[in-house]
């Protein structure tokens, strides 16, 4: 049974990661997990300087689900070298680094000091604010979303991910927008705008007002986009939205994807990934499937 994937030139032992920002850069995790088990661990945004993130409080509960407007705190580029990238060139797993900006130049700074360092992958965060376009985010606009990953493959020297934002009105334009500007794979879904009120307070249970939903009750709209995407363009497909266990990495493989990550679960689940992973093995078992990538849009009618 052979559960490994290549995407880009890089080949994961099976095709489970985590999602950027739900795992850290896996020192929190790696009591739970065995980071070797993973094929890649997705580090939180790393942005040029260290970002304080939105104020608290920054996280609610939903059915199905949670809100987040954490604002991508992180300590920055280089506490990121320093720390996270020894830290995790200790397990046999794949490093792909979740890059974040409020403009291009903060992204290239990051892409460019990256360029030397030992990881395998960047994966652009486009659902960042743009404060040159008054705050509406990189992948929301298909010429931003063009002109963001262009100048980002000119300086990158690991194959680039583009992580794309769901709220758009047609998620199969921008996955054309970044192909044709020369990204290596693509990854979706990043979270829905979502918002809540404390009816008793009158108050809104995020700081923020709104934030970014994620958990099980998205995984529908991502299955749905994932597969809107993969067939729009020729390059792979990271799925993610809602995976819980095995099936539904399945659902998402047999949609389009080349792989998947697991996000919101970690914080339910500790244990989640690796869950996952034997899982999809599980299910190659019980329906005699030899090689994981048999599965990678296999879904018919």
């Amino acid at each position: 049974m052979n559960t490994k994937v290549t995407i880009a030139g890089v080949t994961f032992a099976n095709p489970v990661m985590t999602a950027s920002g739900t795992f850290g850069s896996g020192m929190e995790y790696s009591d739970f997990v065995d980071l070797n088990r993973l094929g890649a661990v997705v580090t939180k945004g790393v942005a040029n300087v260290p970002w304080p993130g939105n104020p608290t409080p920054r996280v609610a509960e939903t059915y199905g689900g949670m809100l987040n407007a954490i604002g991508l705190q992180n300590p920055g580029i280089d506490v990121f070298i320093e720390r996270d990238i020894p830290f995790l060139k200790q397990y046999d797993t794949k490093i792909i680094v979740n890059v974040c900006g409020k403009t291009v130049g903060d992204y290239l700074e990051v892409v460019e000091r990256l360029g030397d360092e030992a990881v395998d992958m960047l994966e652009i965060n486009v659902s960042c604010p743009n404060v040159k376009e008054g705050a509406i985010a990189f992948g929301q606009k298909a010429d931003c979303l063009y002109d963001i990953t262009s100048q980002i493959k000119r300086k990158a020297k690991q194959p680039v991910i583009m992580k794309l934002s769901p709220n758009v009105t047609d998620i199969a334009e921008m996955a054309r927008a970044a192909e044709a500007a020369g990204a290596d794979a693509l990854s979706m879904i990043n979270t829905i705008t979502g918002m809540k009120i404390d009816i008793y307070r009158r108050k809104f249970a995020l700081a923020n007002r709104t934030g970014g939903l994620s958990g099980p009750a998205i995984k529908p709209i991502a299955v749905r986009m994932v597969y809107q995407a993969s067939h729009a363009v020729q390059i792979p497909v990271i799925g993610m939205g809602g995976i819980a266990n095995g099936e539904d990495a399945v659902e998402f493989l047999l949609a389009g994807a080349s792989a998947v990550a697991v996000g919101a679960m970690n914080f339910v689940n500790p244990y989640a990934t690796v869950e996952v992973i034997e899982g999809i093995e599980n299910y190659m078992r019980r329906c005699g499937v030899e090689n994981v990538t048999e599965l990678i849009g296999a879904v018919e009618g």
